[in-house]
């Protein structure tokens, strides 16, 4: 299966964020890439009020947009991120998967918000957003009709092991992670943990990251990519706007699983109550 996470730098101007979008995910889907991932907050990026005023339900501009590309390209499109409308003054940082008949196939409420206070990287996302409470995984169809189930997180769930593992043990062979990464912490984390949850869940993962400066107070950290169950980076876009695009190896991921059968020899009996399944 071909994939591409995409690279964008976000405004306030959601418009010219979607028209952005669209050129990219053109020239990803031009390549021929049968999944799509675009970044975090990807149409909508600013301060608390301004994420608040922007919110939308699930059936806004957003999905639309979303739902009609997917639809023209006939792709399956991971619509980043955005903020769904939950009547109230904190919302959902909230994920689609959008089949290519333009159906949302799965929704998934950012679960770990990214309230933090290291320097470059002030940032309370919960003045925002509400955390969700649903790990969500779902499956794409691939081209040939076989089922690929893949697992859905946003960025500051990437420092979350538990839950890259509860997808695992659901099945996931893919795990995205649209994200607008800070590139004060990205420096030092964002490859190592994008290879860290690869490797430990013997999983694809697809990591979309924002770039550049998204506003006066935060610069994204960029270093789009796509890494293998290995560990190795099959594609990687350190700067600008733009996508990576690579083929998923599904026989050797059975194949990696098979030589070295780590998930097979966990014992959740001894975890302490951390991990029952």
């Amino acid at each position: 299966m071909r994939v591409a996470a995409i690279q964008s730098t976000a405004s306030a101007d959601r418009p010219a964020n979607l028209a952005a979008a669209g050129e990219l995910v053109v020239a990803a889907a031009g390549e021929g890439a049968e999944l799509v991932v675009l970044p975090e907050l990807f149409s909508l990026y600013g301060n608390a009020p301004t994420l608040r005023a922007g919110a939308e339900p699930l059936d806004g501009p957003t999905v639309g947009w979303a739902a009609e590309v997917a639809t023209r390209h006939r792709i399956w499109l991971v619509a980043g991120s955005f903020v769904e409308a939950a009547g109230g003054s904190r919302n959902h940082n909230t994920s689609v998967l959008v089949g290519p008949d333009g159906t949302v196939g799965a929704r998934y409420r950012k679960i770990h918000l990214f309230d933090v206070d290291v320097p470059g990287a002030v940032t309370r996302e919960s003045d925002a957003v509400a955390p969700g409470d649903t790990v969500v995984s779902a499956t794409v169809t691939l081209d040939d009709g076989r089922p690929l189930p893949i697992g859905l997180t946003i960025c500051y769930d990437l420092r979350f092991p538990e839950l890259y593992r509860l997808l695992s043990l659901a099945g996931a062979l893919v795990i995205v992670v649209p994200s607008a990464f800070a590139a004060a912490t990205g420096r030092a984390h964002w490859e190592v943990l994008v290879r860290a949850r690869a490797i430990e869940n013997q999983v694809f993962v697809i990591a979309a990251d924002q770039v550049g400066k998204l506003s006066a107070q935060f610069t994204a950290y960029g270093h789009s990519m796509i890494v293998d169950p290995w560990g190795t980076i099959l594609a990687e876009r350190p700067d600008g706007p733009g996508h990576v695009i690579a083929d998923l190896d599904l026989a050797g991921q059975q194949e990696i699983r098979s030589l070295l059968p780590s998930l097979a020899h966990r014992h959740p009996e001894t975890y302490g109550g951390l991990d029952r399944r």
